[in-house]
């Protein structure tokens, strides 16, 4: 593996049914950083993240965790490993409670990590919901319920899908502070987000998908944000 990666992607191909979704797409996701993996949408962005989670089997090529190939492995086998999915849309369980849909991800734990006491103390505002069922919550703290339900199965590389999407800006503002004080706790992150300014404020490395090939890979701080642009875009820059 690349030297301090905790997650190294290699040649991926994946399909839907005869449709290509992704194209020999490698990277690697350092240990104890954010990375940004942005696109337009279709580029394969989600695809990618559900080959990570093991939702969506590659055809080709493969997935290394933590010097470990996984690329065969069952998604309950990845979240013992300790790779959790924030999927975009939430999908929270409507009619548990938070308490109980956080308890879901806690079934396979990799480790007892993240007790209800420090979740509940990373999302205070949750903490006061923690009875009330998940189809009553707004947008923004069902969406602290996801991201709460995935980190108690003790991950040590989240994935985060859109996490944004559709909120206001001072409740995405909130989520991203929590992503803050994970990252200074030493917690790996791959979030896929739509604003280049956010993704690029927030992670330490970005890839760029371009019709589900890798367009551009670099540490954040190596790039301008008309490179990301070009990148996604397509457009060849001199």
């Amino acid at each position: 593996m690349t030297a301090g990666a905790l997650l190294e992607v290699a040649d991926l191909d994946v399909f839907y049914g005869d449709f290509q979704a992704l194209f020999g797409v490698s990277m690697s996701v350092r240990g104890g950083c954010a990375t940004a993996l942005v696109g337009a949408n279709g580029a394969g962005k989600t695809t990618l993240l559900r080959a990570l989670a093991g939702a969506q089997a590659p055809a080709s090529g493969s997935v290394r965790y933590d010097g470990s190939d996984i690329t065969t492995a069952s998604p309950h086998r990845r979240v013992s490993c300790g790779i959790a999915l924030v999927p975009e849309g939430r999908k929270l369980f409507p009619s548990l409670t938070v308490e109980e849909n956080i308890q879901v991800g806690a079934a396979a734990a990799a480790s007892d990590a993240w007790p209800l006491e420090r979740i509940y103390g990373a999302f205070p505002l949750i903490a006061k919901r923690r009875k009330q069922r998940a189809s009553t919550l707004s947008g923004g703290e069902q969406q602290a319920v996801a991201i709460a339900r995935a980190l108690a199965a003790a991950p040590t590389l989240l994935l985060l899908d859109e996490i944004s999407l559709g909120l206001a800006p001072l409740v995405v503002e909130g989520l991203y502070e929590t992503l803050a004080g994970l990252r200074s706790a030493g917690a790996t992150l791959v979030i896929v987000e739509q604003d280049l300014r956010r993704a690029m404020d927030a992670c330490d490395d970005l890839v760029c998908l371009l019709e589900g090939r890798v367009a551009l890979a670099a540490p954040v701080a190596g790039v301008s944000r008309d490179q990301v642009v070009a990148a996604y875009f397509g457009e060849v820059r001199s």
